[in-house]
């Protein structure tokens, strides 16, 4: 058997794994794949100068996951591993989860204030990603539905350029972005925080998937513990250009894993919200839970 590929998501669990050995510790032969949502990966052509209106990009999470992703395990919002996993290149972990700090920014002395403002206001957010589904699920108790406006603007990077360099006016971000904006005293209009899955790889061992998670639970108690020590990890998840505007050592902890499983309940609610709303149109149409779900 080969490395077992972990792919990171803007988060910190797995830095504070490998600081205390704990992926060898469980006997895992591991190696990481940071060009995900890794500071790296970001889309250049959705980062434009100011004076052009960024380009709309149509590929996401979803897309992503569905071409297959060169790792053993990987991570993105259970609205997209909900259902990618339908399509067979690999099947959704049944017993862990995260939520993700998220929200929607715009600058201070931009016009909005309440969410209700934000009516035919274009979000920047990623297509057929978290972003995109938590933006459309944290609007929907104050705007019409046809009211909410979507800009397909890149991944999280992107979008944290954009807002800042003022090409777009209101932008939905998590992770470290999430408390760049927060501290460059960017307006949250308001809270859009969100679940995210893991999506496992037909060629995963499931034993080395086993060992990942047992690692995993053991840095979710040392962040929950002293996240201070950790919060230096940010700096892996910033392109240098963003890292210098803020001191990342007052950062939030973002995303944290709920050792507990992802039900069935869980999965039909979710895929009725997405039918619902005409957010993905599965090929296939969905699957049953025992069929897409590791339990």
């Amino acid at each position: 058997m080969g490395k077992y590929v972990i792919q990171p998501h803007q988060r910190l669990q797995e830095w504070v794994a490998e600081e205390h050995g704990y992926f060898a510790a469980e006997g895992l032969d591991y190696e990481f794949q940071v060009n995900g949502l890794h500071q790296e990966a970001t889309q250049p052509a959705t980062v434009r100068s100011a004076d052009e209106v960024p380009a709309q990009v149509r590929a996401g999470a979803f897309e992503d996951m569905s071409a297959g992703r060169a790792c053993d395990v990987s991570s993105a919002c259970h609205w997209a591993v909900n259902g990618v996993a339908t399509s067979g290149v690999g099947r959704m972990w049944g017993h862990a989860y995260t939520v993700t700090p998220s929200g929607i920014f715009a600058a201070p002395d931009s016009p909005y204030r309440q969410p209700a403002d934000l009516a035919d206001v274009p979000v920047a957010v990623g297509y057929h990603s978290g972003s995109h589904y938590a933006t459309v699920q944290a609007l929907e108790p104050f705007l019409d539905q046809s009211r909410i406006q979507l800009n397909f603007a890149g991944l999280p990077i992107d979008r944290a350029r954009l807002l800042v360099g003022g090409q777009v006016e209101v932008a939905n971000l998590f992770g470290g972005p999430y408390y760049l904006a927060e501290q460059l005293g960017f307006r949250k209009i308001t809270d859009a925080t969100s679940m995210v899955g893991f999506l496992v790889a037909p060629h995963a061992d499931p034993t080395d998937t086993a060992k990942y998670f047992a690692a995993l639970r053991r840095a979710q108690t040392d962040i929950d513990l002293h996240v201070e020590r950790y919060k230096k990890y940010w700096l892996r998840e910033l392109p240098a250009d963003l890292a210098e505007l803020v001191d990342v050592h007052r950062f939030g902890p973002g995303e944290r894993i709920v050792f507990e499983p992802y039900t069935r309940d869980m999965y039909d609610r979710t895929q009725r919200w997405m039918t619902a709303r005409g957010l993905l149109d599965l090929a296939d149409g969905p699957s049953r839970y025992t069929d897409v779900v590791l339990t």
